[in-house]
């Protein structure tokens, strides 16, 4: 499960979900059937054009006189917002070939009160002390270290379980005298061949079908989207086929590609500014987290932490082991407590996922867990 953080010109792929169009929408053809995000705004932006003209003088009582939400409530009668078409621009951010255009995209929903919590933590990052022992990380978790560190395959959890099966079916197949070894050698050949040359993302897709490993993958990488959305981190898309995320240059089974423009701009300039990279390691680590918040464990991982370490050198100067290690345990301790506390978000952007919905239809399910608090 590998987290991606986006490049400003990332390469183009197709979407791997089509959201519902809306009926009640003005009858012409969509830019977002064609998932092109700069149609899709200026679409947008001339329905809203057309509406504040045709409305300006309700808007006019309404400006400076009333509250966000009950702004927005009124905004929502005289039909400016609450169209389905707005979210549905979040579902064309897949298809964008630059970062900036979906950080518009997250920007013009935000102005128009669509998303009231995006960047509600920002500043979460300036907060509690930064030394995290293990000592301190079991006390506000009730989790050992070693629980909050990627295992590999077949050592513990699901796959520990996959494995066992696979050598009892291979022992009772001997056992009743079945020579399995020319199919035995095909299959590790194969499987060798998966791990060099692509990633290992054929048997990533095989092992994505099986529901409890398919669950797992669900959380750990809602828990990545839930931060980064938190953070005010905008989101190109959540990638959970395994062969779509080999085609983006995403390593693991799935992948959550954000952008952060501070962090950017610092890496271009050769620099990178402490908060940014805080908020990062947040959302690097939030899968992590969110593993360990739903199955008191964490398997997946092994790439965000891999990641976390290409970024570790670049820092001036690089970070010690020692400092690494208080990093991640800060980062996952942060972004454990965002989770815990927006449980009930994190559990609906999951149910979202697992629906198949679009990037749009998700984000609005975190929003309205968080509205109503359930």
């Amino acid at each position: 499960m590998a987290l991606n953080l986006a490049p400003s010109n990332p390469t183009i792929f197709p979407p791997f979900a089509h959201p519902k169009r809306s009926s009640h929408c003005v009858q012409t053809p969509p830019p977002m059937k064609r998932k092109d995000l700069v149609g899709a705004l200026r679409f947008l932006k001339s329905i809203e054009t057309v509406s504040r003209d045709n409305n300006k003088d309700q808007i006019e009582r309404i400006n400076g006189s009333a509250s966000a939400e009950s702004t927005r409530s009124l905004l929502g009668e005289l039909g400016l917002v609450g169209y389905e078409r707005d979210w549905e621009v979040l579902d064309t951010c897949l298809n964008a070939d630059d970062m900036k255009l979906v950080a518009s995209a997250y920007g013009f929903l935000k102005d128009r009160g669509f998303l009231p919590n995006f960047g509600k933590c920002r500043n979460i990052v300036l907060e509690g002390p930064r030394s995290i022992t293990p000592t301190i990380l079991k006390s506000s978790t009730g989790l050992e270290v070693s629980k909050l560190s990627p295992k590999k395959w077949g050592v513990s959890g699901s796959s520990q379980a996959v494995l066992v099966a696979f050598l009892g079916g291979v022992s009772f197949l001997i056992s009743e005298g079945i020579d399995i070894r020319p199919n035995l050698a095909v299959i590790l050949v194969l499987a060798f061949m998966d791990s060099i040359f692509l990633g290992g993302s054929c048997l990533a897709q095989i092992s994505s079908y099986w529901p409890p490993n398919r669950r797992r993958i669900l959380v750990h990488e809602a828990g990545h989207l839930l931060t980064a959305y938190l953070m005010g981190c905008p989101i190109r898309g959540v990638i959970l086929d395994p062969i779509v995320a080999m085609q983006m240059g995403i390593q693991g089974q799935a992948g959550t590609q954000f952008w952060d423009e501070k962090m950017a701009n610092d890496l271009a300039e050769g620099r990178l500014d402490g908060t940014a990279f805080d908020r990062y390691c947040m959302v690097l680590f939030a899968g992590i987290a969110a593993e360990a918040l739903i199955y008191g464990e964490a398997e997946g991982g092994e790439n965000d932490e891999n990641l976390f370490r290409s970024i570790c050198v670049l820092l001036q100067p690089p970070l010690s082991v020692a400092e690494m290690s208080n990093q991640a345990r800060w980062s996952v301790l942060q972004s454990y407590n965002l989770l815990k506390w927006h449980r009930h978000a994190h559990r609906a952007a999951v149910k979202a996922l697992e629906n198949g919905s679009g990037l749009g239809t998700v984000i609005r399910s975190i929003e309205e867990a968080m509205s109503s608090n359930r």
